[in-house]
C-alpha cells in the first residue's frame, strides 16, 4: 500500500513538472491536459484519474512554484527574507511569463464563488501577509519611515508584487517589473 502511494505521489510530480514545462513552452492557454498528458506518456482520462480538472492540476503548479519561490519544507517560506531578496524574486518571476501568466489568470478566475483556486490563493494571501509584516519587521522594526505598521504595510507590498505582475504581462515594452519594485522599495526606504 505504501509503495502504490508512493508511485502515485511520484506520478503526480511528475505531472506538476511536466505541466511546468509545458506552461513555460506554450503560456497558460496553450497549456492543454492533452498536450501534459501526452508529455508524461499518460492519455488525457489517465492524467484525470491525478488532477481531475485542468485547474485542480494548475493549482497544483502554483502550490509547486511557491515551494521553489520559498525554499519549501518546514521553516520556509518567506519570514527569513529581505527586501532585496524579494526583488530578486521580481526578476526571476520576469524570466517565466508563463507560470506569472498562469498564476494571474487563475487568480482572477478564483474570486467567484465555487472556484477550485478560491481556497488556495486565500490561504496564500493570509500565509504571504504574515511573511511579508514578517520581512518588514526584521527591517523596519515596529513602525515603517511612513509611520505604518509592518501588518499596515504587507498587503500593500503584496499588491505592489502582484499588481506589477498584470502591468508587465499586458504591456512587458512598457513596464520593466524588476525595476519598478526596485523603486518601490526605495520608495519604502528599504535598506
Amino acid at each position: 500500500m505504501a509503495a502504490a502511494r508512493a508511485r502515485s505521489e511520484e506520478r503526480r510530480a511528475e505531472i506538476v513538472r511536466a505541466a511546468l514545462a509545458v506552461i513555460a513552452e506554450r503560456g497558460y492557454r496553450g497549456a492543454s491536459l492533452g498536450a501534459v498528458a501526452e508529455r508524461v506518456g499518460l492519455t488525457q482520462q489517465g492524467l484525470l484519474h491525478y488532477f481531475p480538472t485542468k485547474e485542480a492540476l494548475l493549482v497544483a503548479v502554483l502550490e509547486e512554484r511557491d515551494q521553489w519561490d520559498t525554499g519549501g519544507g518546514a521553516g520556509g517560506g518567506r519570514e527569513g527574507w529581505r527586501p532585496d531578496l524579494l526583488a530578486s524574486l521580481v526578476e526571476y518571476n520576469a524570466m517565466r511569463p508563463g507560470i506569472v501568466q498562469t498564476f494571474s489568470a487563475l487568480l482572477g478566475e478564483s474570486v467567484t464563488e465555487g472556484h477550485p483556486a478560491r481556497e488556495f490563493f486565500t490561504r496564500r494571501y493570509a500565509q504571504v501577509r504574515g511573511e511579508m509584516a514578517h520581512l518588514l519587521r526584521a527591517e523596519y522594526g515596529d513602525r515603517l519611515p511612513g509611520g505604518l505598521t509592518p501588518e499596515q504595510a504587507a498587503p500593500l507590498m503584496t499588491a505592489v508584487m502582484d499588481g506589477l505582475q498584470y502591468q508587465w504581462l499586458l504591456d512587458p515594452d512598457a513596464v520593466d517589473m524588476p525595476a519598478a519594485f526596485r523603486d518601490f522599495l526605495r520608495l519604502l526606504g528599504a535598506r
